[in-house]
């Protein structure tokens, strides 16, 4: 690997890791001392944590609508400096309206560093003809949610609840530079013939089929990715190790986009999303059956194995079959997603606050499961189509 591919992977690590790590997954960790500081209940927590989504439907929308011709480099760098300064909003005051504006600042600001680093990376990695190392770059979700698991375990009793955000700031302000350097050089696509015809044959009904079952990922998943801390606080056996089964999610994240890469190339990627779903379904409604350690530490490891995977293989077919407007396909299938976010942890906090998590659970793991039947049809579609362009072109 040459090594400005390596900065340009390594940049991308860091910008995931200050931006989703750090800027949207470490509510996680902290959301127990945040309740505690700001007096709020699992339909408040639930509140902040879609309000967020909202900012990252924003900001996803956002990305989506830029035209091709816009500084992308520029637009990163500024949404990095808005996610850190996100991160710091929420040390300021126990207030559940400061946190309210972090919060859906943060949203905005993920999506864009998201979307925008992506870009930049599956670009860079189609011109040296290494896509399929854009599982790498992905790495860093998992990294940053362990980092905040962490830091949380080990400083969070000490530091309260602000020390926490302002530590995760600093160490945001010292991964930031290898992003916004490494970053630097990136030149949109330009629109080619072959591209744009290979954009245009590709078929709707897998694509219609891939947002509808991003959307159901997205309100499936955020239950267990906002109140996982949370739900296991409340098991006593399990009360003071609570972070560290955040970093489990991490730890098992981190190499999780390669190793469905390469699942997906072996298999497909709609294949292959079917059996991340049904994996994560799964890990999502496993403590619903037993608090037993082992059981919510393998809970935790297939949720975690499958989160950022399942992410990475959306981003890879969108680049596969966008084309020259993949960032604007990754953008709108973002936008899916992130309605799917914004409705779970409102649902989730209000029903669990009436009568616990085990009925939120339940429903996010059956959500996550029409998800995988949404794409067996589009997996269907596709071969459908496929069929029909063969019969066309057969001699």
């Amino acid at each position: 690997m040459s090594p400005s591919l390596s900065r340009v992977l390594a940049g991308g690590i860091c910008a995931l890791i200050v931006g989703m790590g750090i800027g949207r997954f470490a509510y996680t960790p902290l959301l127990p001392a945040l309740q505690q500081a700001g007096g709020m209940g699992a339909h408040a927590a639930g509140i902040l944590a879609s309000i967020n989504y909202v900012g990252y439907l924003v900001g996803s929308l956002a990305a989506a609508a830029l035209p091709q011709s816009w500084p992308r480099v520029a637009l990163f760098r500024g949404a990095l400096l808005v996610s850190i300064g996100a991160t710091v909003l929420m040390a300021l005051a126990p207030d559940p309206r400061l946190w309210a504006l972090s919060r859906l600042i943060a949203g905005i600001a993920s999506a864009a560093v998201l979307i925008l680093s992506s870009e930049i990376v599956v670009r860079t990695l189609q011109r040296y003809g290494r896509p399929a190392l854009v599982g790498v770059h992905f790495a860093g979700v998992g990294l940053g949610i362990a980092l905040t698991g962490i830091v949380t375990a080990l400083l969070g009793d000490r530091l309260g609840w602000a020390g926490g955000w302002i530590v995760l700031t600093a160490l945001s302000l010292v991964l930031a530079p290898f992003s916004w350097h490494w970053l630097a050089s990136f030149e949109p696509a330009r629109p080619a013939a072959a591209t744009a015809a290979s954009s245009a044959a590709s078929p709707w009904a897998p694509l219609v089929a891939l947002a509808l079952a991003y959307f159901c990922e997205g309100a499936g998943y955020v239950v267990t990715a906002t109140f996982l801390v949370a739900i296991v606080k409340m098991m006593p056996a399990l009360s003071d190790v609570a972070p560290w089964f955040w970093v489990a999610v991490g730890l098992a994240g981190a190499p999780s986009a390669i190793l469905w890469s390469r699942i997906g190339a072996r298999i497909g990627l709609l294949a292959a999303l079917i059996a991340a779903h049904l994996v994560q379904a799964v890990g999502i409604v496993a403590p619903v059956f037993s608090d037993a350690p082992v059981v919510v530490l393998v809970s935790a490891l297939l949720f975690g194995a499958t989160v950022i995977g399942i992410t990475a293989l959306v981003v890879a077919y969108a680049s596969r079959t966008g084309g020259a407007r993949a960032g604007r396909m990754i953008g709108l299938l973002t936008a899916s997603f992130s309605v799917g976010q914004i409705v779970g942890p409102m649902v989730a906090g209000k029903l669990a606050e009436e009568g616990g998590f085990d009925l939120p659970l339940v429903l996010a793991a059956i959500t996550v499961v029409v998800g995988a039947l949404l794409l067996g049809v589009g997996a269907m579609a596709a071969q459908g189509a496929a069929f029909t362009t063969r019969k066309r072109v057969a001699p």
